[in-house]
């Protein structure tokens, strides 16, 4: 039997607890946030949380993304 457990880093889970997001999901790499009703506003909000705690993470969106108002935050 195989362990399939996804690991969390301590940089995401340092953002995890700051951002405090509704809706999300773990990915193999990091996060993916959806439910999100002012997209622009919550990806700056991220951006500026991951510069001002110096995490290694970075923020994804495309327009696939936005069809689920969702972005992602995956480990660096």
């Amino acid at each position: 039997m195989q362990n399939n457990q996804i690991k969390v880093s301590p940089d995401l889970q340092q953002f995890i607890d700051k951002f405090e997001p509704s809706k999300f999901k773990l990915l193999q790499g990091g996060i993916e946030i959806r439910g999100i009703n002012d997209i622009h506003r919550n990806i700056a909000q991220a951006k500026e949380i991951i510069a001002r705690l110096k995490l290694r993470l970075i923020v994804s969106h495309n327009a696939e993304m936005l069809s689920y108002r969702g972005f992602e935050v995956n480990n660096f």
